[in-house]
């Protein structure tokens, strides 16, 4: 509760600092053990489905909408990620290629619960349903506020609550999706990605389809990574 009087007083802040804390959660995971990867996303999950519960009332466009268009990018999207391959795609060996390190340092551990826990484990299917349940849920409505709701428009203005939802403009378009992007390792996928949701945002005049194209694309990336073994996209 005692975030609700910062989040109605500050359009900017209530769009923000979910995200960042959200974020900050991230940079946590395997910093303190290994298990520590799993337990701060088991916390961060949950802190995230409070964010929302806490700022839903004051962020007006965070509302699911369902369209063909979503499922149709979000199933296309997913396709994308699983299927675009090389050795550029990811962040790890494009500064490789160029001879430095990861900015943000080493990649961490792959994520496999399986192997952390033990093969089929209650535990480990406890992160594994929890993984699923957080991307699919928690993640779309955060990262959609903040890169399409608000760092889309505060680009193009930093009264980006003048800027609608519905207007393209190139420069921003570009920026958001690089940045999106970037904040993944399979960079290429994301970039497309960013640009495939900000598309919708901007067809449908509304945040909520980006944000159920984003869960489809995360739900059945899960499925895809439990079926397959393909731990190393989480």
């Amino acid at each position: 509760m005692f975030l609700r009087k910062p989040f109605a007083a500050s359009p900017p802040f209530v769009r923000v600092a979910p995200f960042v804390i959200f974020l900050a959660l991230t940079f946590c995971q395997g910093q303190f053990g290994a298990a520590s990867a799993y337990w701060f996303y088991l916390a961060k999950t949950l802190v995230g489905a409070w964010l929302i519960w806490e700022m839903r009332p004051f962020v007006s466009e965070m509302r699911w909408a369902v369209s063909w268009e979503a499922v149709v990018v979000g199933v296309a999207v997913f396709a994308a990620w699983v299927g675009i391959t090389g050795e550029w795609t990811t962040q790890n060996s494009l500064w490789a290629k160029f001879g430095f390190t990861h900015p943000l340092g080493a990649p961490l551990k792959t994520w496999n619960p399986n192997e952390q826990f033990g093969d089929g484990s209650a535990l480990a299917w406890l992160m594994i349903v929890m993984r699923v349940a957080g991307s699919t849920l928690v993640v779309p409505p955060l990262e959609e506020v903040f890169y399409r709701s608000f760092l889309y428009r505060y680009i193009a203005r930093p009264n980006f609550l003048s800027v609608p939802l519905n207007q393209f403009l190139p420069w921003p378009f570009l920026a958001t999706a690089a940045v999106f992007g970037f904040s993944h390792n399979e960079w290429l996928a994301g970039i497309l990605c960013g640009a495939a949701y900000q598309w919708l945002v901007i067809r449908k005049h509304r945040l909520g389809d980006a944000m159920t194209a984003h869960a489809i694309t995360n739900f059945l990336l899960g499925l895809w990574i439990i079926w397959r073994g393909a731990w190393h996209f989480w």
